[in-house]
């Protein structure tokens, strides 16, 4: 009789939870439905030519793995497991499609334009062989075509706005863990099993982390118990979770200030509609909150807000062709883009936090926002933010293709922000909540000697004093590749050129040469306002 069982199979890409899984859901309640009729194979589709040439780092791909172990841990509680499955997707569906005598396939829908082609490719396979697909939303709280559909066909291109849609939509409803499946026996083996028993196992960290001299400390497990936990924990004070602001928290305390929920909700080790349902109930009890964008809900809605608009453009994460991005001439500079990604900038904060990145796979996002990535683009190094965007795709935990183009198009005025002449300093945002420098000691060892007076600013120390506290510029440590106080001025008044040139593209009009440039910068904390030219007046935002 098990023979003539056919099966159903849920296909784990991102939502790498058991628990708000709507499309694993979805096939244990049609299994547990008709006793006797199905086997249920919920998969992991790992592409060994991945390991070899897609770029990211080595803790990235332990978290995968951490997280791979815990789901096939959670699934078999419920008298299930996964079946971790190696080759192309195009590749594996028709072979598992006939040997499974598969029914039904789900997974979750993705917005990224690769997820898009791949899952219409492999819904025409599926279609080919008879097999139904369900497919769910589920990695967002709100469905971004619905988000669009309600703003009359086109994505809304303000935060605001964003929330005055969303605030019109039903919020879907949450779902817990699937029921246990009843009495199902053990899918038989099928051919590829019965070669090698351990075929569909999860992959080892050896089998994964192909670097793994690469990998920092373990300070953010991979899995949803992990994420579960986690969230707990950051929900325990309640006044503290009601009253939280993200431009108060610190970007380099030694230990995070923020819930560090992204990596989790990235790979969908925790359901974004679960945090969300959770921050509500609290908000409620607690009359004193703060508000979006700077509250925890406000963090979710701007990465709903980011979803959104990159589900209409699949240009998103580059400059030509995008039709949120402006146009800017960026420079190529390979030797300050090399020093900018190892940490070897000279400037002991910027490095502090991309030498953080590179261990741990983390850094608090006014850290990897308001710092490294102005510090690139246009404060101080003028080079391309997909040259950033790059980079942080290796290297950080969380990152996510709609988010991560997104941060970078607002940092370097891109896109959605366009107040360009505020310049964040590479020296004093840092003193402001660490006057004395312990984030750099720790992830800048060669300077740990230097006192606090002259820490973020290594260069004003005399040379008897570099080497009393044994660390010379140009020797121990590199001399910065850049004077902030020059360059950032320059740099401002590039984007008001550029601005002047897309303004002018946009409306086919020429404008006068000569406007009011505004500028600020943290390093004196004030605003400075003259005539240039070149340069653009304020934009509204």
């Amino acid at each position: 009789m098990d023979a003539q069982r056919s099966t159903l199979v849920h296909w784990f890409r991102k939502g790498l939870r058991v628990h708000d899984n709507p499309a694993l859901s979805h096939i244990f309640t049609a299994a547990n439905a008709a006793p006797g009729k199905y086997f249920v194979r919920p998969i992991f589709i790992l592409d060994p030519g991945i390991l070899d040439w897609m770029q990211v780092g080595a803790n990235r791909w332990r978290f995968l793995q951490q997280t791979l172990e815990d789901l096939d841990n959670q699934l078999r509680k419920l008298d299930s497991r996964l079946f971790v499955v190696r080759g192309k997707p195009a590749e594996v569906f028709p072979r598992i499609f006939k040997s499974w005598r598969v029914e039904m396939l789900t997974f979750e829908t993705d917005i990224e334009p690769y997820s898009l082609t791949r899952d219409a490719a492999v819904q025409k396979l599926a279609k080919a062989e008879g097999v139904k697909v369900e497919t769910h939303c589920s990695h967002t709280i709100y469905n971004p075509e619905l988000v669009i559909a309600k703003n009359l066909g086109k994505a809304p291109i303000t935060y605001q706005k964003f929330l005055g849609i969303v605030d019109q939509l039903k919020v879907p409803k949450v779902l817990g863990l699937p029921e246990k499946l009843k009495k199902m026996p053990t899918p038989p083996k099928d051919e590829v099993e019965q070669k090698d028993s351990a075929a569909y196992d999860c992959p080892t960290m050896e089998q994964l982390v192909k670097r793994p001299e690469e990998l920092g400390p373990n300070k953010f497990p991979g899995g949803e118990t992990e994420a579960l936990r986690r969230m707990e924990e950051s929900l325990k004070d309640e006044i503290w979770v009601a009253r939280f602001e993200k431009p108060n928290t610190a970007p380099n305390s030694l230990e995070p200030s923020t819930t560090v929920l992204s990596p989790y909700l990235k790979f969908g080790c925790l359901s974004a509609r679960l945090f969300n349902q959770k921050l509500k109930e609290i908000i409620k009890r607690q009359p004193k909150h703060s508000q979006p964008p700077v509250s925890l809900i406000g963090q979710l809605m701007w990465r709903e807000f980011y979803y959104t608009v990159a589900a209409a453009e699949p240009n998103f994460d580059r400059m030509l062709g995008n039709v949120y991005c402006m146009q800017i001439p960026w420079q190529e500079h390979p030797d300050h883009l090399e020093a900018w990604t190892h940490g070897r900038t000279g400037y002991p904060f910027i490095d502090a936090i991309m030498r953080q990145l590179r261990q741990e796979g983390w850094i608090h996002h006014l850290a990897r926002h308001a710092c490294v990535a102005c510090f690139l683009t246009r404060g101080d190094l003028w080079i391309s933010w997909e040259e950033g965007q790059r980079v942080f795709e290796q290297l950080l935990l969380d990152q996510d293709w709609a988010l991560n183009a997104g941060n970078w198009m607002w940092l370097s005025a891109s896109a959605f922000f366009h107040q360009y002449f505020r310049v964040y300093s590479p020296v004093a945002f840092g003193k402001k909540t660490d006057p004395q420098g312990h984030y750099i000691r720790k992830y800048v060892p060669e300077l740990s000697k230097y006192p606090a007076g002259c820490i973020y600013e290594p260069w004003k120390a005399s040379l008897a004093d570099q080497r009393a506290y044994g660390c010379v510029l140009g020797t121990d440590y590199p001399h910065r590749i850049v004077k902030h106080e020059v360059v950032h001025k320059e740099n401002i008044k590039r984007m008001g050129a550029a601005y002047k040139v897309n303004r002018e593209v946009r409306t086919g009009k020429e404008e006068e040469s000569s406007f009011e440039e505004k500028s600020e910068s943290s390093t004196s904390g004030k605003r400075k306002v003259r005539r240039a030219a070149g340069s653009a007046p304020k934009r509204k935002r």
